[in-house]
């Protein structure tokens, strides 16, 4: 599943790539949606399992690298973190017992690509890999079961993204909002409305 996730983040480095051989023509629009981008994120988690799910606060950060094609369209690649503050975790009643299933870190992969609705707010939607460590445990009074594993998926999502700064500045200010879901292998799924404070480096 590393392997997995080394080629993904190889995939969209190549993503990236093109998008900045495709900055050719500079716009003229004053945008800073330009370049390598760092931020730190916060919001809800929802964990969805079993037919359950449960809210947490949640945080993580983001990398990313974004070029421009044309005077309006944004497109790149990121890698994401993400957790819920002391995890996250489902429990039921199974087979005399109490089965409980836990969410742990997860990394993300995604292509990213929007539209200027003016030079300083960006409108975009994403989608890539997921990676998320769980653990699922079965306690009855005759016994149990322990799984700890990791299991693969895919997300999408989408938000809005607001520059403090234009082109003229070095480090441009970015801060956004936005919805990512997560779909697991397992049959798991996780939700994040979260918002993103930045800096890009250009």
């Amino acid at each position: 599943m590393r392997s997995a996730f080394i080629v993904a983040i190889a995939a969209l480095g190549f993503t990236a790539t093109a998008a900045q051989a495709q900055d050719t023509a500079t716009s003229s629009n004053g945008t800073s949606f330009r370049g390598i981008r760092i931020e730190a994120n916060a919001g809800g988690d929802r964990f969805q399992s079993q037919g359950n799910h449960n809210d947490k606060f949640g945080y993580g950060g983001t990398i990313g690298f974004d070029g421009q094609i044309g005077d309006r369209i944004v497109i790149g690649a990121e890698g994401s973190y993400w957790r819920a503050n002391e995890w996250n975790e489902n429990c039921s009643a199974a087979s005399g017992g109490t089965v409980c299933h836990k969410s742990f870190d997860e990394y993300g992969a995604a292509v990213r690509a929007g539209v200027l609705a003016t030079p300083q707010l960006l409108i975009f939607a994403k989608g890539g890999y997921v990676s998320n460590e769980q653990r699922k445990r079965l306690d009855t009074p005759t016994g149990g079961y322990y799984d700890h594993f990791r299991t693969d998926g895919y997300q999408v999502g989408g938000g809005v993204e607001y520059s403090f700064t234009g082109e003229e500045t070095r480090m441009p200010v970015y801060a956004n909002v936005q919805y990512v879901r997560s779909q697991y292998n397992d049959h798991t799924a996780r939700q994040r409305v979260m918002a993103g404070v930045g800096i890009r480096f250009r």
